[in-house]
């Protein structure tokens, strides 16, 4: 819920001690202008989820990581952004991330820089330094995952959902080359029946991944949901050498802002 205040009215004379107030010629108090804030009632808020990269040890990359988001409109027509964003890992488990702004494919207008993101699970930090909002401020917040971390990539399993919603599938779908490392298919669809989520007829979400082995994460992972859109993010141009060291280092001139506090379930 979002509350706007528009602006609270004070008589001036109601903020003079009574004394001062008795002296006070007898004219017809001001009111300070009201202060105009403008919103919108509505809108829908969608999540952008990408594809996770474990901090998993001792299996270093670099690669670009391509994002496509395509949403239906009603008279069949689609609208589509897209950007791409280098990505890596060093042997300690280091995790790069660039962050890039979503425009129009195939358009004239070009992406830009959002954030760099660089995570560390062995000191449990993990740094975001905002490049468009002019203030050169790096925020510190806690990483809770480290190098054993595992992250299981699973849907419900073949059968029927809870309380009648509706019914789960899931496929292995072999294996295939993805940037030149092997990968493992999977995919999930899940039916809701009618009445779930107030829809007149059924509706099936479906999410493909495709997983390696060798680097512990999807290279390809696809979501396709009617209510919503398509979003397809993959893996391309994968080298498994060591990153450049100085590729992990705070960007120059930035200042530290630590947000940690105390991390999540420290003790006393």
């Amino acid at each position: 819920m979002r509350i706007v205040t528009l602006g609270s009215l004070f008589l001036f004379a109601a903020l003079v001690p009574a004394p001062a107030r008795a002296q006070m010629p007898s004219t017809p108090a001001r009111r300070p202008p009201l202060q105009e804030m403008h919103d919108e009632d509505g809108g829908i808020r969608e999540t952008l989820e990408s594809i996770v990269i474990t901090p998993m040890a001792h299996s270093p990359f670099t690669a670009t990581l391509q994002t496509e988001w395509v949403r239906t409109l009603a008279n069949g027509g689609t609208i589509a952004v897209a950007n791409q964003r280098h990505i890596a890992r060093d042997s300690s488990g280091r995790v790069y991330q660039e962050r890039w702004l979503l425009v129009p494919k195939n358009g004239k207008q070009e992406s830009q820089m959002s954030a760099i993101q660089i995570s560390d699970p062995n000191r449990h930090v993990l740094f975001t330094c905002m490049m468009l909002d002019g203030q050169h401020v790096c925020h510190e917040t806690f990483y809770a995952p480290s190098t054993s971390t595992l992250v299981k990539f699973e849907g419900p399993p073949t059968g029927p959902l809870p309380n009648d919603a509706g019914d789960a599938v899931h496929e292995e779908l072999g294996k295939q080359q993805i940037a030149g490392m092997e990968t493992v298919g999977t995919r999930h669809s899940t039916t809701y029946n009618a009445g779930v989520f107030g829809n007149d007829s059924a509706v099936t979400v479906e999410r493909e991944y495709w997983f390696s082995p060798q680097l512990g994460m999807n290279l390809l992972s696809k979501r396709s949901d009617p209510r919503f859109c398509t979003q397809t993010f993959i893996i391309t141009e994968v080298s498994i050498s060591e990153p450049e060291a100085q590729l992990f280092d705070l960007p120059k001139g930035f200042t530290v802002v630590d947000h940690r506090g105390k991390a999540p379930g420290a003790g006393h």
